[in-house]
């Protein structure tokens, strides 16, 4: 089984997440990016996911809600920056449960093709500061990253 490294240095404003997948660049890209797919893989088990919107285009934006079995609803949306098929895609990322506005996160993730028809994940999420950064760590990001990709592994052995 492959697993999902996260990594947060102490003091840095910066998270690093670093995953393998058993299938090709251009189906991980594909099922990773498909506004139909996205919502059984994305995020924790236990929660559902929503995609209002997501228009996959330099300028184009997107949001995704996310419910858990009581109803609580948390929203994320951002606007893509580069897209750039099948490798690469830029965007900033905002969690709207925060107080206040401006806890702006720029992500670029990379997918890198391996021998084997296998793929490697490489997200690098930039923070404001270190104090946001050390937020999304301690609200159990590091938990529904790795189920999630747990369960896109899940989905590109169905497909």
């Amino acid at each position: 089984m492959n697993k999902t490294i996260v990594t947060a240095e102490p003091s840095k404003q910066e998270i690093i997440i670093a995953r393998e997948f058993d299938a090709p660049r251009d189906l991980v890209f594909k099922v990773m990016n498909d506004p139909k797919e996205l919502p059984n893989w994305w995020g924790p088990r236990g929660l559902t996911t929503v995609v209002e919107k997501m228009d996959m285009h330099a300028g184009g934006t997107w949001r995704f809600i996310q419910k858990d079995k009581e109803g609580h609803e948390f929203a994320f949306h951002g606007v893509y920056h580069d897209v750039t098929v099948p490798s690469r895609v830029i965007d900033t990322f905002e969690f709207e449960g925060l107080p206040e506005t401006g806890h702006v996160i720029l992500e670029t993730m990379k997918l890198e093709e391996l021998p084997g028809n296998r793929t490697k994940l490489i997200t690098h999420s930039v923070f404001q500061s270190v104090a946001d950064r050390d937020g999304m760590v301690a609200s159990g990001m590091e938990r529904g990253v790795k189920e999630g990709y747990e369960r896109l592994d899940e989905l590109l052995t169905k497909i």
